[in-house]
């Protein structure tokens, strides 16, 4: 862990760990499955956060602020392309989205006043799969609608959260500004490497979801990639 950040090597799914002696202001959970499945998820997110948390009720602390990085995988596709925002309840479509909504309602439980932040499909450093998905002639579904968040304004969006002054909702969406269809992105990727777009064929009716930032993007949160463009580009 870089300084001034400590870590700890704890096998979550087996202990709860015994925390330094330190003032506990700010809690962040951000935890990664693998693989991805419902038994993972559910060692991961649900057994494994359970015992950080009792960690944190073991040292007798009660942060200031709490924030659960969860995904807006949790919202299935919607009718009509309609715009997802936080007044949609969750619609789980697979098991490690359900395990996901039950993690948040766990951590909505141990800490009340708590903030979950559900990012859209993070990228940028060394997640560049698209990117060589493209470069391979490889677009997949290019009518899909997608949602995305570069890893950077992920992590700014759970810093403001945690540190302005007013209160903060119970959820927020993590998206860009941008929801987009799969083929568009992959054809500015394209033209970005320089390389022929990933053929598509016959273009069908878009489906999908397409994930709104306005709850966050209220809060005063400005993304430094408001859209795949930027985004790609810098990557």
């Amino acid at each position: 862990m870089p300084p001034p950040l400590r870590g700890l090597s704890v096998d979550l799914t087996q202990d709860v760990p015994r925390l330094p002696d330190l003032a506990l202001r700010y809690l962040v959970v951000a935890l990664t499955a693998r693989p991805r499945s419902e038994d993972a998820y559910r060692a991961t997110y649900v057994d494994g956060m359970r015992r950080a948390l009792d960690a944190v009720e073991a040292a007798g602390q009660q942060p200031v602020r709490a924030v659960l990085v969860s995904s807006t995988g949790v919202h299935g596709e919607e009718p009509d392309d309609a715009l997802v925002d936080e007044s949609h309840p969750p619609s789980p479509k697979d098991g490690p989205a359900r395990v996901l909504v039950e993690a948040e309602r766990l951590f909505a439980s141990r800490l009340p006043g708590g903030t979950v932040l559900r990012c859209s499909g993070l990228y940028g450093g060394d997640r560049a799969r698209l990117v060589d998905r493209v470069r391979a002639g490889d677009v997949g579904d290019p009518d899909r609608w997608t949602n995305r968040i570069h890893r950077d304004d992920a992590a700014a969006a759970v810093v403001h959260l945690l540190t302005r002054a007013a209160d903060p909702e119970p959820v927020y969406l993590g998206n860009d500004d941008e929801p987009a269809l799969m083929g568009d992105v992959a054809a500015e990727i394209a033209e970005q490497l320089g390389v022929d777009p990933p053929p598509v064929g016959e273009r069908a009716r878009a489906h999908g979801k397409r994930i709104s930032n306005l709850r966050l993007r209220a809060t005063g949160w400005v993304p430094e990639y408001p859209t795949y463009r930027e985004g790609y580009a810098d990557l």
